[in-house]
């Protein structure tokens, strides 16, 4: 039983592994406008910097670039 369960999350995690990049236009045009809306009223601190790279990575898992 232990082991079936093991193979069983092993293989599961395959799945997930492998569909890490997908493009989404809906979410790549949410996370441009986010950089572009977020830009325009960011604070000049290491907090509002890392938002913005946060932002900036998800458009570029969801736009496929």
């Amino acid at each position: 039983m232990t082991r079936m369960i093991l193979l069983f999350i092993l293989l599961t995690t395959a799945v997930f592994a492998t569909d890490t990049v997908k493009k989404d236009p809906r979410l790549c045009k949410i996370f441009q406008e986010k950089i572009i809306d977020y830009k325009k009223k960011m604070r000049d601190d290491s907090y509002a910097h890392t938002t913005l790279e946060s932002y900036k990575k998800r458009a570029k898992i969801y736009c496929g670039e």
